[in-house]
């Protein structure tokens, strides 16, 4: 029998594991998660924020966890998945979101800063996403793999951005989806990125305060920038049967920024 949209979309008994989940947009995308039904694990660097994070969750009554981890170190992420596996079970859904961002001249643009971006927004993506599918979505037949990429991986910046590194990683990640949602597709596991525009966050502060926030939404053809729901929408969509469908594929969610720009 052919589902509602409410069951297409519900995501009972399932779990997610969140990247970068304590704050921003992973947190946002992990209380729709929840709200959908899933059970949530956040990951981040720092406890307190994790544990703080974890209790709003469970106040809107999710059920919600934490482990304190670097996603830019392999022996951290593997650490992530064996503990995540033990206390929650099989792992279905899985957002790959943290990463950093650094602005600089290209010309003068630090190495160090370099592999810092590509370690955590494309090595860590695939590591992960290694692990979590060997372990978990390969032997089950099923998975759902969400990449936090963004429209700065779709092309380049007016100059005084100076996210060379940023744009590069971003760009290896919608590639990466590509590849690895047709190379997985035989397994059931669909892989998709969502491409963000500018959405007022810690990581996006120095942008906003350099370039204005009117400034910038003043380029977006719906005049804004996203906010704290923006995302919900599209990450449940991937993460359910909604969108089983689905794969290799980025969406854009930006006011309409790349259509301009030609993304």
């Amino acid at each position: 029998m052919t589902r509602t949209i409410p069951q297409l979309f519900d995501l009972k008994g399932k779990t997610a594991l969140v990247t970068g989940g304590s704050r921003g947009l992973g947190l946002q995308m992990a209380h729709a998660l929840g709200e959908a039904g899933a059970r949530i694990m956040l990951t981040s660097r720092k406890a307190a924020d994790l544990e703080e994070a974890a209790a709003e969750l469970q106040g809107a009554g999710i059920d919600a966890r934490w482990i304190a981890a670097d996603c830019a170190q392999e022996d951290e992420i593997r650490r992530l998945a064996d503990e995540t596996l033990q206390r929650m079970g099989d792992v279905n859904i899985l957002v790959n979101n943290a990463g950093a961002a650094w602005g600089a001249p290209a010309e003068d643009h630090p190495l160090e800063a370099w592999d810092k971006l590509m370690n955590l927004n494309v090595r860590g993506y695939f590591v992960l996403s290694q692990v979590i599918a060997k372990k978990s979505m390969i032997p089950r037949q099923y998975g759902r793999i969400i990449n936090i990429a963004s429209i700065a991986g779709l092309g380049g910046n007016p100059p005084e951005m100076q996210t060379l590194a940023y744009n590069t990683s971003k760009g290896a990640v919608i590639n990466f989806t590509r590849a690895l949602g047709c190379e997985w597709g035989r397994y059931n596991i669909t892989v998709n990125a969502i491409c963000p525009g500018f959405f007022p966050s810690r990581m996006t502060r120095g942008t906003l305060e350099r370039l204005g926030e009117d400034q910038l939404a003043a380029h977006a053809p719906l005049r804004r920038l996203g906010d704290d729901e923006d995302l919900k929408g599209t990450t449940v969509l991937f993460a359910s049967d909604a969108g089983k469908h689905i794969t290799g594929q980025w969406l854009a969610v930006d006011g309409g920024v790349s259509v301009i720009t030609g993304g």
